[in-house]
């Protein structure tokens, strides 16, 4: 069946990480986390209208500044969510550069900036490039959830400081958030512990709604974004006599009418559940961490996660605040994932990569 939300590594191989995740029907996709995106069409960039980062290490967030060059004069809006401080950490890299020719760009740019503080409270920040990227506080209503007013909170100075707070905030905030909530599906996150704090997603498909290509093309049309609307009218029931606009495009050039919901209904054949998918990346093995995803991503369908070292390294993997592949399985196996994916593998097994797939994969299935 043709899946609402279509998935892959930005690194194949698996040792960078980073997601990308297509939205069907709306020829968009998102991003989570930002870091070697040099290998990503520009095309694929240029469609990207949310970027959730999971924290602000430099191989998760570097890509930034290559992904806002791309946009600047093509692009008119960029969405962001991250962890505590985040927006903070945008204002400094825009303030980084000279904005002093961008307000006369053909195409103005807005930045919106979410961040989901330590304590489960929320900033949100617009730049507009027609103000030179200056920073302007806003109450996040161009965000699904909005802010609830508290002044945000900063991550501490000193690693351990940093990690001491986590560790109760964890536990005074032990729920998911939800960043953004759309017909077709939502994403929510978590916070845990990596001796900072680091987000942790889940992205979930709402109801699919299977169409029947076949029918479409004996319509006379063509695919586009009005099958979303069906899709979305469909699933609330909405009554034959609906008008919905078709547009689409082929070799004749645009196309535009208006018809009726009874009159497409046909081109439906069934609704199925959503999938639940989870990108989790950069934690310790540690019991309020694996209690945190539990609650985000119990029964999960797909897992992403880090496998950074082999079990054997697991002293190391500890220092660097990572799971072994081992541990990563033994995750999985605790959420009942249903099938996982292995990623951000240390560069010292260049080559083994088949080594921490092996061991994701026994700890999964329990053996």
């Amino acid at each position: 069946m043709r899946t609402t939300l279509d998935l892959r590594l930005v690194d194949p191989s698996g040792f960078e990480p980073g997601l990308v995740v297509d939205v069907r029907d709306e020829r968009r996709a998102l991003l989570f986390d930002l870091g070697e995106i040099a290998r990503l069409a520009p095309r694929l960039l240029l469609r990207a209208t949310h970027a959730f980062v999971t924290h602000a290490h430099m191989d998760h967030f570097a890509g930034f500044d290559p992904w806002l060059a791309l946009g600047l004069g093509r692009v008119r809006r960029l969405v962001l969510w991250g962890g505590p401080g985040f927006v903070d950490r945008v204002e400094h890299k825009l303030h980084a550069y000279t904005w002093n020719v961008v307000h006369r760009y053909e195409v103005p740019m807005t930045i919106q900036v979410h961040a989901l503080e330590i304590d489960g409270t929320r900033t949100h920040a617009r730049f507009e490039s027609t103000r030179a990227f200056e920073r302007e506080d806003d109450d996040g209503t161009a965000s699904p959830i909005p802010d609830d007013g508290e002044p945000a909170s900063t991550i501490a100075d000193s690693a351990a400081t940093a990690s001491d707070a986590l560790g109760s905030s964890l536990t005074r905030h032990q729920g998911t958030d939800v960043l953004l909530d759309e017909p077709l599906f939502r994403v929510r996150a978590a916070i845990v512990d990596h001796e900072m704090p680091v987000l942790a997603f889940a992205i979930e498909e709402k109801a699919q709604v299977r169409v029947a290509a076949d029918r479409i093309a004996a319509m006379g049309i063509t695919t586009g974004s009005w099958l979303r609307t069906l899709k979305q009218a469909v699933l609330a029931g909405a009554s034959d006599d609906t008008a919905i606009e078709v547009a689409w495009r082929d070799r004749a050039g645009e196309h535009a009418e208006r018809r009726a919901v009874g009159e497409l209904r046909p081109l439906v054949l069934d609704t199925v559940p959503g999938r639940r998918i989870g990108y989790v990346t950069d934690l310790r093995y540690t019991e309020p961490n694996i209690e945190q995803l539990g609650r985000l991503l119990g029964d999960v369908d797909l897992l992403y996660i880090e496998a950074v070292f082999l079990e054997a390294d697991r002293t190391h993997a500890a220092r660097k605040n990572h799971l072994t592949a081992q541990q990563a399985g033994r995750v999985a196996r605790t959420l009942r994932a249903k099938k996982v994916a292995p990623f951000h593998h240390s560069p010292r097994y260049r080559g083994r990569e088949a080594e921490l797939r092996a061991e994701v994969e026994a700890a999964w299935r329990g053996a």
